[in-house]
């Protein structure tokens, strides 16, 4: 190790109007060092790597960086000079080629002024061919899956030889074997002395490839340790501010309601093909019941959801809703019908940026607030407020805008976007895709607090241990087919793993009743 650290941020403040986002915060890495960042949602984590790579700028403290004072006017002054940060939402221009987005600002080129586009296609190779991946570096990056584009967004971020990588969710969008390559890479920049700040919910990840942790909780920096020396329910009970004896007996992501019985069949999709990916694929919900859709990446379970809602086309099958055959031509029939959608990509899906917490909230509600093309404001307040307060919204006021929330509050309003629809089927895609445990618990709460209200949901989720607590029956997607059924009696991580691997669900793949 150096005689001092790569990097110190020492009694770090930092307030967003009178909101405080960091208060005397402070975070150590050494030189080849992987440091798991943590804490709940709202806890700061995001606001310190802001302030660190100079997206915004911090109110009081001291940053040094390689031993000299450090304060980046923006993002691309900081990686620049050494720090490159991969944030969990991709910020990469999606029809531009792989190739454009690797070597974006900083072209190759020849003596006469033109673009060296051979040289940067095999730059380009090469980067990727590092993390096990063998694409068309001149097409345009819109037509590859998430994954993918997460990994160009890695691999662009190393480019720039970076001393400090800051990954932030990284791998929320990634399968286990890109989780592995990713792990290989960074172990990799580990040996040739480049540090990393690692931030992941997933608490079994950042005992793969971490040193230490450093925890955040309320804009406070409230411990740091080694790996070795803090248990993963020690490290929940720290990051929650949580008894670790009340940790112990209740776990950190239990359901804190017992499911009951389902009612009546809502939603049976029968053998539906959705081209390219779904070739037949069947599922079904009954009132009241959390039906999980588990497969691996590229089985076509978020396909199969959009078409259920409309929102893709499909080619063959039957789908019925409340018992009478439905073809929605678009998401409005859906909606109208009583369904709602969760997309796993809040940023672009989802979330309105600039708008405030009222305003995404009551979008999907807007024509049944207007009459006459004018909106009752003073029902649309009524109705966010309690929202607000019935699923705990973690807001200055329902007019600050969303992009300041945290994740977990952001995924928080855009499941009031559809309660406040009174839906009679709920469609949640990735529904804890990059929040932490606490607000991974609440929302897996309030959504079994729903369906114990009688509520049908369908949930995608690639976190196996979440499909197993939460879902009262599974159905397992493989290569665009379901390939089998279980129940949360029978299914176990063994058993799962298998059906979405090989294929060898017990039950009949089919909706309907069995």
């Amino acid at each position: 190790m150096a005689s001092h650290p790569l990097l110190s941020m020492q009694a770090i403040d930092k307030r967003f109007g009178v909101v405080p986002a960091l208060r005397a915060s402070f975070l150590e890495v050494e030189e080849g060092e992987v440091m798991a960042l943590i804490g709940e949602n709202g806890a700061g984590k995001s606001t310190m790597i802001k302030v660190l790579n100079g997206f915004c700028q911090k109110d009081a403290g001291e940053i040094t960086f390689d031993g000299r004072p450090w304060q980046a006017a923006s993002p691309q002054e900081a990686q620049r000079n050494g720090i490159s940060t991969i944030f969990q939402e991709i910020n990469l221009i999606p029809f531009r080629t792989i190739t454009e987005n690797i070597y974006l600002g900083r072209e190759l080129k020849h003596r006469g002024g033109f673009l060296a586009w051979r040289r940067m296609h095999e730059g380009a190779r090469r980067l990727l061919e590092a993390f096990g991946v063998d694409i068309d570096v001149g097409a345009p990056l819109g037509q590859f899956s998430t994954a993918i584009q997460q990994m160009v967004a890695i691999a662009r971020a190393i480019s720039f030889e970076a001393k400090l990588v800051i990954m932030d969710e990284s791998t929320s969008s990634l399968d286990e074997q890109e989780v592995q390559v990713l792990f290989q890479t960074i172990r990799r920049l580990k040996a040739q002395g480049v540090a990393v700040v690692f931030v992941s919910h997933k608490l079994d990840e950042l005992y793969a490839v971490c040193d230490r942790v450093t925890v955040m909780r309320d804009g406070k920096t409230v411990a740091v340790a080694s790996m070795a020396e803090m248990d993963k329910l020690r490290l929940v009970a720290t990051m929650l501010g949580r008894d670790l004896a009340e940790v112990r007996r209740q776990g950190a992501t239990a359901f804190s309601e017992a499911a009951r019985p389902p009612g009546a069949e809502l939603l049976s999709v029968d053998s539906i093909a959705v081209s390219p990916k779904v070739k037949e694929a069947s599922v079904s919900v009954r009132a009241g019941e959390i039906v999980g859709l588990a497969g691996l990446l590229g089985s076509g379970r978020t396909e199969t959801a959009r078409a259920i809602f409309g929102a893709e086309p499909h080619q063959a099958g039957r789908i019925s809703f409340e018992g009478k055959p439905q073809h929605f031509a678009d998401p409005r029939q859906a909606i109208a019908a009583g369904l709602g959608f969760c997309s796993e990509d809040r940023k672009h899906e989802g979330i309105i940026p600039r708008m405030s917490v009222r305003e995404n909230m009551t979008l999907a509600l807007l024509p049944a607030l207007a009459r006459s093309g004018i909106v009752n404001e003073r029902e649309q307040r009524r109705i966010v407020l309690r929202f607000i307060k019935d699923i705990g919204i973690k807001c200055a006021s329902a007019e600050q805008p969303i992009r300041e929330l945290s994740g977990g509050n952001q995924q928080k309003v855009l499941l009031a976007r559809w309660l406040c629809m009174n839906p009679k089927l709920l469609i949640l895609d990735e529904p804890t895709r990059g929040i932490d445990v606490g607000a991974t618990s609440e929302i897996q709460k309030l959504v079994r607090r729903l369906a114990n209200d009688g509520l049908g949901v369908l949930m995608i989720s690639s976190e196996i241990e979440e499909i197993l607590e939460g879902a009262d029956r599974i159905f397992i997607l493989r290569d665009g087919r379901t390939v089998g059924q279980m129940s949360r009696a029978d299914a176990s991580e063994a058993t799962l793993m298998a059906a979405m691997a090989h294929g060898s669900g017990d039950a009949a793949p089919h909706g309907g009743e069995h």
